[in-house]
């Protein structure tokens, strides 16, 4: 193996090379070479220097990828990749063998806890800062059952007469339970599998805290595409603690993770986090300071220790499939600045929800300094997107939300200026603002919008395009702008629809070229806005898994409604940062283009998000 690292290494220096694995013909002792793979990525992520590729054939490999180095520049990175049209399983768990029938569909298995190594998830709890474990403990680890994951609970009688968890998306599926129990010696796992033989079906545990993961920051410029990855015993990432999840960049810069299937991790899928040095879980371990004088702590240590342009972040996530975890499908707390988060599907996210917390949603970031995320479906995730704290210079943009049970898109704290444009928000809740400085855009929001003041946090704006801090506030509300944008209303004569509840933010608010339907109402503040409050246009979303539509209905008063040309003249500066809205490169803002990418070729038809409307019933495919 010394020999094979020696060779490789000279011959990196010379040029890129492509390294292969191959799980059925492979070797760790060969030299990586297409007639003589290495068996596991591993061997090869250990071989592998700047420029080069790491081709990875069909099967399924189960082990953790720790990649000891990173690239030098974009051009000179190491790539994972999955060969073409073979499919390549990056796993964390391992299948078991060995079961006992303990009582009736319940059964046993029995591991010495050397089985698990340095790390058994049967005896570590989730914890962390904002977590909260719903009065039971959890633990990292999990039981599959030909692929899908067994709900854990606290006590063997639930396994024997297991009964559905009422808080669960899926209460019938919640039948099926595991539990465990360990001693210094051994780890005991019982499991109701409701008539199936779990040693003659394929049954997986997590046993790995994560599937691609550095152990150490700055590993950059790294390519993962191709893969499917699955099965991840991650412990909860608070914005205050190293955030580990089954796919990981750890406090680095210049990733691409792209085109891969990434699912059932305990807690979060991607995490584009910080580091432990600048803290971990330091509310956890110091009560006596409230989370938010911890966190902008943590802010001043991240600081000094390098949070910049030049060092994090600039990330690039796109056209993943993301489901099944519990806390994020994609985290991260400072470490996705500058990023680029695009053309993901993201769903199953909190659907068992036997815990909690404040960290939790389909996208959920601290510190969205220059971040885009457009293009994005997200269902079924709990709370699709989060923007909690620092969102500056961040454009969410044609992204496709719905049924999303605790609000589509929640902005907390931030103080701007963010623009949110052309997204289709249905979801009961659609907009849960907690900032300040927004621009809604050529918007469909057909839930409810909710502001609100938070007066007990400061909290920091940054210089333009940069993580250098400006200034702390307090964040009072209003100082947004809405422009042609569709509000659809659920229920006459309620506030929450639309923008009423603006009326009484202390900041003043701008709007205009607004259509409200359906007792979604204007704030007093706007001028000639087309209200109809008695029009239902009946919104509905029709999910048929790779292919979405929506359909609704359009009055042809909505055909001349009086939109206006949004540019960043128009939208002005913010109160509180007193910085312009304009691109991420510092040019003047470009809202031309509708939900699909088209150009808007005529203004009077250009409220919400898509540009061609006609009167009448609409039915428009909006993802496939």
């Amino acid at each position: 193996m010394k020999l094979a690292l020696l060779v490789w290494c000279s011959v990196s220096l010379l040029g890129a090379v492509e390294l292969h694995v191959s799980a059925a013909k492979g070797n760790d002792s060969n030299d990586g070479s297409a007639g003589r793979p290495f068996r596991t990525i591993s061997a090869a992520a250990r071989v592998a220097q700047p420029g080069d590729a790491i081709t990875v054939h069909q099967g399924t490999y189960r082990e953790r990828v720790t990649p000891p180095r990173g690239g030098e520049s974009d051009s000179r990175r190491i790539t994972y990749q999955a060969a073409p049209g073979e499919v390549v399983e990056i796993k964390g768990s391992e299948a078991v063998r060995g079961w006992v029938r303990y009582r009736g569909d319940v059964w046993k298995l029995m591991l010495p806890n050397s089985y698990f190594g340095n790390y058994n998830p049967y005896k570590d709890l989730i914890a962390g800062d904002w977590f909260t474990d719903k009065g039971r403990p959890h633990h990292t680890g999990e039981v599959y059952l030909n692929g899908q994951a067994l709900l854990e609970t606290n006590l063997l009688e639930n396994v024997l007469k297991p009964e559905p968890f009422p808080d669960a998306r899926d209460p019938e599926a919640s039948r099926w339970k595991w539990y465990t129990e360990s001693d210094d010696a051994q780890t005991h796992i019982y499991a109701n599998f409701h008539g199936a033989d779990p040693n003659r079906e394929l049954v997986e545990i997590n046993v790995r805290d994560a599937c691609f993961y550095p152990d150490q920051p700055g590993r950059n410029f790294i390519t993962i595409r191709g893969f499917r990855m699955r099965h991840a015993a991650t412990q909860w990432a608070a914005p205050t603690a190293e955030q580990i999840g089954l796919v990981g960049t750890h406090w680095s810069k210049g990733w691409v993770i792209e085109n891969n299937e990434i699912s059932d991790s305990k807690c979060s899928c991607i995490t584009l986090g910080k580091d432990r040095a600048t803290g971990h879980n330091v509310w956890t371990g110091n009560p006596l300071k409230d989370g938010a004088t911890h966190y902008n702590e943590v802010i001043l240590r991240a600081r000094d220790a390098g949070w910049s342009r030049e060092n994090i972040g600039g990330h690039v996530v796109r056209n993943n499939t993301i489901h099944d975890c519990e806390q994020a499908g994609i985290a991260g707390s400072l470490g996705a600045v500058f990023s680029q988060i695009t053309g993901n599907h993201i769903y199953n996210v909190w659907a068992k929800r036997q815990f909690t917390g404040a960290e939790m949603g389909g996208i959920k970031l601290h510190g969205a300094i220059d971040v885009l995320i457009k293009g994005n479906r997200i269902h079924n995730a709990g709370r699709g997107l989060w923007m909690d704290w620092m969102a500056q210079g961040t454009r969410i943009s044609s992204n496709l939300l719905y049924d999303n049970t605790t609000d589509d898109l929640f902005v907390e704290v931030n103080h701007g200026p963010f623009l949110v444009d052309n997204n289709v928000f249905v979801s009961p809740v659609s907009l849960l603002d907690m900032s300040e400085g927004g621009a809604y855009v050529h918007n469909l929001m057909a839930g409810k919008i909710v502001s609100r003041p938070e007066l007990n946090r400061w909290t920091p704006y940054h210089r333009p395009h940069s993580t250098a801090l400006a200034g702390v506030t307090l964040t009072l509300g209003g100082d947004d702008r809405f422009y042609n944008n569709m509000f659809v209303g659920r229920k006459l004569g309620e506030d929450a629809y639309g923008l009423a509840s603006y009326d009484m933010r202390k900041s003043r608010s701008y709007a205009a070229g607004n259509v409200y339907l359906n007792g979604a109402r204007p704030s007093t503040s706007e001028t000639n806005p087309i209200v109809l409050m008695n029009f239902d246009p009946a919104v509905r979303i029709t999910d048929q898994g790779r292919e979405v539509e929506i359909t609704f209905s359009v009055p042809d008063q909505v055909l001349s409604a009086p939109t206006v040309s949004v540019t960043t003249e128009l939208l002005g500066k913010t109160r509180v940062a007193e910085v312009g809205y304009e691109e991420m490169d510092g040019s003047t803002l470009n809202l031309g283009n509708d939900y699909f990418g088209e150009v808007r070729a005529d203004l009077t038809r250009s409220v919400g998000p898509f540009g061609k409307l006609s009167s009448g019933e609409v039915r428009l495919r909006v993802w496939k």
